[in-house]
């Protein structure tokens, strides 16, 4: 049987090496000029492939349509995924948070082991090949045009990912093509973004990373999304895994503009989060017994990483030349609130270039969730972040595509 699989990202890969493993002929078609141009990139060019830990931390952790990755989940599960990439030559390791990268911390290293894997399974791969339209006959796919030529075959796998890093080649054009035949798009949103801010303090703090430290935003007062990590400060505003994650709640509110004119969105970072207020002003008062004698800008070196001591010292609103000794409790008080409960305005998503992943797509109700074909046109099958499923970070959304492209390959 000949198989066309259209992108040469994860999903797209592990497809049509799947599906040649079955026997089939298998071309690759690829936009740009190289392959696994996303992957190359993700993990900060280490790629977090995939995590550590059971059925139940999958659903958890994804944001949407959890139910419809159980099959293809559960017949490629995370320690299949592990155990592939090690018989393929890229050994694994655990980090903190049941992370999974290679032993070499190289992105790089896992395109070559699948692009070894097409050569071995004698995969054609078409490069500056790009999706034009789709060649249907009595509802069926038969064909495809291209910016080259037509290609027939008798099953079609579509991987072309979301509209997030357009210079890697996912810039949305394949949604259109499948709205036009009958596909529901949900609307395509940025996911795993950072957040905006305006904020005099994030462009001070710029370049500093905050490890386990506790992460909400807000909506007015109610709490949409609680985590525990690491985030990092930045000119434009935050960022940072548990700020990325975040933003994959955040984007499905509803009347988001409005609420980010109306300073509705808050984000509050909570510095000591091991520490309840009561035990922090105890901490903060030893600290304070410590360095009586000098002044409140030089008293919190034991507390504070040093770059945001003159932060925090300023929105305390406590003379930075007061003796420590002379601080109120009232003012210790308002110090220890602070820490806990420091607030930035958040006024808007990163754009969806600079997101990592694309939440929305295709509606999963017109897909087989067992073989990821289309129940929409025959002949065609849908994998990866083309699909509205999408997850935190943690390796969850590089397993959505492996899992739901291998079901596609495999059902072929």
């Amino acid at each position: 049987m000949k198989v066309i699989v259209i992108g040469a990202g994860a999903a797209g890969m592990m497809a049509a090496i799947t599906s040649a493993k079955y026997g089939n002929e298998v071309i690759l078609l690829e936009k740009t000029k190289s392959i696994g141009n996303k992957l190359k990139i993700t993990g900060k060019g280490r790629c977090n492939l995939t995590f550590d830990g059971d059925i139940e931390d999958f659903k958890s952790n994804i944001v949407k349509n959890s139910k419809f990755m159980y099959s293809s989940f559960s017949n490629f599960t995370n320690k299949d995924a592990v155990e592939y990439f090690n018989s393929i030559g890229v050994k694994t390791k655990v980090e903190r948070g049941g992370r999974i990268f290679p032993v070499s911390d190289k992105a790089e290293d896992i395109v070559l082991a699948l692009k070894n894997e097409l050569r071995k399974y004698n995969v054609k791969i078409d490069y500056e090949t790009e999706l034009r339209d789709f060649i249907i006959k009595d509802n069926t796919l038969i064909g495809i045009r291209t910016n080259k030529k037509d290609y027939f075959a008798d099953k079609f796998i579509l991987c072309t990912g979301g509209k997030s890093y357009k210079a890697t080649g996912s810039s949305g054009e394949c949604f259109e093509i499948l709205k036009k035949y009958g596909h529901n798009i949900i609307d395509l949103r940025a996911g795993l973004v950072p957040l905006k801010s305006n904020d005099e303090i994030c462009n001070k703090l710029q370049g500093l990373t905050l490890k386990n430290v506790n992460f909400k935003i807000l909506d007015k007062e109610k709490i949409i999304y609680n985590s525990f990590g690491e985030m990092l400060f930045a000119h434009f505003g935050l960022t940072g895994p548990i700020v990325l994650s975040g933003s994959s709640l955040l984007n499905r509110l509803e009347n988001l503009g409005d609420k980010f004119t109306k300073k509705d969105i808050c984000g509050i970072i909570d510095i000591k989060p091991a520490l309840s207020l009561e035990t922090l002003d105890k901490r903060i008062k030893r600290d304070f017994d410590k360095y009586s004698n000098k002044e409140f800008k030089n008293s919190l070196v034991d507390l504070l990483p040093q770059k945001m001591i003159p932060v925090i010292v300023e929105l305390s609103n406590i003379n930075p030349d007061k003796k420590v000794h002379q601080i109120t409790k009232e003012e210790r008080g308002r110090l220890a609130y602070l820490i806990k409960n420091l607030k930035i305005q958040i006024v808007d998503l990163m754009p969806i270039d600079i997101a990592i992943i694309t939440c929305g797509g295709v509606d999963v109700k017109q897909v087989n969730p067992k073989t990821m074909e289309s129940k929409v046109i025959k002949n065609l099958f849908l994998a990866g972040e083309v699909l509205d499923v999408d997850a935190f970070t943690g390796g969850f959304n590089l397993q959505i595509a492996f899992s739901t492209a291998v079901a596609a390959g495999k059902n072929i």
